[in-house]
């Protein structure tokens, strides 16, 4: 099979095409025919991206965690889905990835594909939607009439993150830049703050949660924002390596999760939740999606990768 893997070079780690068996699933697995992946542009410097579980260095990882396709094969003792089935999903971090022809994954983190999305479509989903579900609600603990920040709300998390406050029952703030700001509104945002002709750390206090998906000096002033008793959230790619004890303890990363995901589509084909395609591009520019270097046809959303086959 065809698929991307990183290397380290002289212009540090990026994307080279490789030729490679096409796995396997051993039992308990589940093996997809992708057709189309999501991008995290910082997933390549990620701790996961570079190392085992055991700590060990790793070379030549696939990066692309979610993903949506057709089940080719079952290893044995899957039962809970069939082949030539639509589903959509993220792997293990420290597996490899979906840029690729073909991936591996667990029964456990995929879910039937939303009907009314195509797989590019659905590939914007798994990340992004579960991030905000459990960052909203497993973390944050958030309660209907309760005031949240949301701190780059256009982002791939951001957009979900509005909506499932919003259905919650929260009252939400939200920043984004100015070609944003109607979308933002659209989705249900209370209040839209331009962080190009405002400053949130002058207008926001008192809020009961911070959902940080920008790190950095946004996260660092948004403690200001909080109530005393207030809840943080980041999911920034710094605060992975931060030493910074308040970060540590408040950020997270995503994990697949199929019952959020079985959820996450059932609002999705009820109409209650929209996602976004940022731009799709070929497996063959997907070193490009990642150094950020393809034309968007969008400013928010995600690129996605899509591979050859029916969308």
């Amino acid at each position: 099979m065809k698929a991307m893997q990183v290397r380290d070079s002289s212009q540090g780690l990026t994307l080279y095409t490789a030729q490679l068996p096409q796995p396997t699933p051993a039992a308990g697995e589940v093996l997809i025919r992708v057709r189309a992946a999501g991008v995290t542009t910082t997933e390549l410097e990620w701790y996961p991206t570079t190392h085992q579980k055991s700590a060990e260095p790793r070379t030549n990882a696939i990066p692309g965690h979610e993903f949506s396709g057709v089940i080719e094969a079952l290893g044995d003792g899957v039962q809970s889905f069939t082949v030539g089935q639509e589903v959509y999903g993220m792997n293990d971090w420290f597996a490899d990835g979906a840029t690729a022809e073909f991936c591996l994954t667990q029964p456990s983190s995929i879910a039937p594909k939303p009907a009314s999305l195509n797989h590019d479509e659905a590939a914007t989903v798994p990340i992004g939607a579960l991030t905000a579900w459990q960052g909203l609600f497993d973390h944050a603990k958030l309660q209907p009439n309760e005031r949240v920040l949301i701190q780059g709300a256009a982002g791939g998390v951001g957009l979900f993150a509005i909506q499932l406050a919003r259905q919650h029952g929260a009252y939400v703030i939200a920043t984004t830049s100015t070609p944003n700001v109607d979308l933002i509104r659209q989705l249900g945002a209370n209040e839209v703050i331009d962080y190009q002709k405002s400053r949130f750390q002058d207008l926001v206090r008192d809020v009961d949660v911070v959902f940080d998906t920008v790190g950095g000096e946004t996260r660092d002033l948004s403690w200001s924002s909080l109530k005393p008793n207030g809840r943080m959230i980041t999911i920034a790619a710094d605060g992975e390596s931060s030493t910074d004890p308040r970060i540590k303890e408040h950020y997270f990363i995503v994990e697949p999760n199929q019952k959020q995901l079985t959820e996450i589509a059932t609002l999705i084909d009820a109409g209650s939740l929209k996602t976004y395609v940022r731009a799709a591009v070929s497996l063959e520019d997907a070193a490009k999606a990642y150094a950020k270097s393809i034309p968007q046809k969008l400013s928010y959303g995600k690129v996605v990768i899509t591979i050859p086959g029916v969308s």
